[in-house]
């Protein structure tokens, strides 16, 4: 759930990917990639 909210963040440009705690970056960027915004899950 917190993943999906910070993948959300990322796509609207709230934050990047490099501002995405640890522990949920793995989870982020699979949900970026599913999104069709690779691109995003970049550091």
């Amino acid at each position: 759930m917190m993943a999906l909210f910070l993948a959300q963040r990322i796509i609207l440009g709230k934050m990047t990917f490099a501002q995405v705690p640890a522990v949920f970056k793995d989870q982020v960027r699979e949900i970026l990639i599913d999104s069709g915004v690779p691109e995003l899950a970049e550091e």
